[in-house]
């Protein structure tokens, strides 16, 4: 329940239009609804400024269709991470305006835009691997309100690469770094910016890789100032802090 639709229903309680008693059927499921399979917290929105965001890997298609229809009823932007085409599809049929960001693996419903704030977030992968992961940061970055500049594939296998694009990254009022392999990426951007630097470890490697945990300690390791991590793969929890910091 955004902060927009509780205003409108006690705006119409207040002048009349609405009788109490209706209002309140309407506030009855402000904390939580109960779907059985799923208890939506409908008072996130008022408490963190953003609704609930439906993680859909492990969910049927139909539960996550039936979940952000609950959803659109009272909150006019969603989002759905890790979410596949028959996902996708299923949502559609019920909320024709959803949009789908295949490479983020993410469906938005974006009805009313967040305005965009002047403060800009980068995002830098150390590969072409990285990216669907880096998409995930983004769009969630950009759904929030926040101009996005990617930068890819400028690891330090080739450390010439995040040179010539050290202008950009250095303007940006946090930077967001996603690596895999050894996630050294992190380290050397945390040395080169003054700005908050969020390290996502990427589950992109061969078998001493670990599925992300040698990049995730590389970049806990990490003697560079100013580094904050989240977990492996997580691009939304990047986007979602990179965002809040902008807004403070």
């Amino acid at each position: 329940m955004d902060k927009k639709y509780l205003e409108e229903i006690l705006g119409n309680v207040a002048s009349g239009a609405v009788k109490p008693e209706e209002a309140m059927g309407k506030l009855k499921n402000l904390s939580f609804e109960d779907m059985g399979f799923a208890s939506l917290d409908h008072h996130r929105c008022l408490r963190t400024g953003y609704p609930e965001t439906v993680f859909c890997q492990g969910k049927t298609s139909r539960q996550i269709a039936g979940i952000m229809e609950k959803l659109a009823e009272s909150n006019a932007n969603i989002m759905g991470t890790r979410a596949t085409p028959d996902d996708f599809e299923t949502v559609k049929k019920i909320i024709p305006d959803a949009i789908y960001h295949e490479e983020a693996r993410m469906i938005v419903i974006n009805r009313n835009p967040v305005a965009v704030t002047d403060k800009r977030i980068a995002v830098v992968t150390a590969g072409t691997a990285d990216i669907p992961v880096a998409e995930e940061a983004a769009v969630t970055a950009c759904v929030l309100g926040n101009p996005v500049d990617r930068i890819y594939d400028v690891g330090v296998a080739g450390i010439h690469r995040l040179f010539a694009k050290l202008e950009i990254i250095r303007a940006a009022n946090v930077v967001i770094v996603v690596a895999g392999m050894e996630g050294a990426l992190a380290s050397v951007v945390g040395g080169l910016v003054d700005k908050p630097v969020i390290g996502v470890p990427a589950s992109i490697g061969y078998g001493a890789n670990f599925g992300g945990v040698s990049a995730l300690l590389s970049m806990l390791n990490s003697c560079a100032n100013g580094i904050c991590v989240v977990n492996i793969d997580n691009g939304y929890g990047a986007g979602f802090l990179a965002s809040t910091i902008n807004r403070l």
